[in-house]
C-alpha cells in the first residue's frame, strides 16, 4: 500500500507576493493622492488658502423686523402665523431704514393678511411671500437701501 503524500506544512511565498505589492502600491498611491490634494498640486489651492483669497464681506448692516402675529380666520387648521425677519440694508442706510420701520410692518401685516391660510400651509409659498414682501418693502424705503429679507421665523399655530 503506498503512502499518501503529506501537504506541505508553509504556504507558498508566491502566492503572498501579489498581495504585499498590492497592499504596498495601494499605500504609496493614496499617500501620494492624498499629498498632491493637500499640497495643492490638484484642484489649485493649499490647505488654507480659502482663507487668503475670500474677499471682504460688504459693508452691511441688519435692521430686525419685531415679530408679528397675525390671526388667521375661523375654521382654519391654524389661528395665528407669526412672522419675524430682518432687512440686510447698506451701513449707511441703518438710520434711514430703521427710521421708516413702522411703514415697513404696515405693508408687512397687509400683506400677510391677504394671503389665503392654503397658501400659508404651502410649503413652497414662503419664498414668493418673501419675493413680494421684499419688493414691496424696497418700494417703500426707496432704492438700493434695503438688499435683502431675511426670514427669521414663520411659524402657523
Amino acid at each position: 500500500m503506498a503512502e499518501p503524500e503529506q501537504p506541505d506544512e508553509k504556504p507558498s511565498k508566491k502566492g503572498r507576493l501579489p498581495l504585499i505589492l498590492g497592499l504596498l502600491g495601494a499605500l504609496v498611491l493614496g499617500g501620494g493622492g492624498f499629498y498632491a490634494i493637500w499640497s495643492g498640486l490638484l484642484f489649485g489651492h493649499a490647505a488654507g488658502a480659502e482663507a487668503e483669497t475670500a474677499s471682504p464681506l460688504p459693508d452691511i448692516g441688519f435692521v430686525p423686523i419685531p415679530p408679528a402675529v397675525i390671526s388667521l380666520p375661523q375654521g382654519s387648521s391654524s389661528s395665528h402665523l407669526r412672522f419675524a425677519a430682518q432687512l440686510e440694508v447698506e451701513a449707511t442706510e441703518l438710520d434711514a431704514v430703521t427710521l421708516i420701520l413702522p411703514r415697513i410692518q404696515d405693508v408687512l401685516n397687509s400683506y400677510l393678511r391677504a394671503v389665503s391660510v392654503a397658501e400659508l400651509q404651502d410649503p413652497s409659498t414662503l419664498v414668493r411671500i418673501r419675493a413680494h414682501l421684499l419688493r414691496r418693502i424696497q418700494l417703500v424705503a426707496g432704492d438700493g437701501r434695503v438688499r435683502d429679507l431675511l426670514v427669521t421665523e414663520f411659524v402657523l399655530n
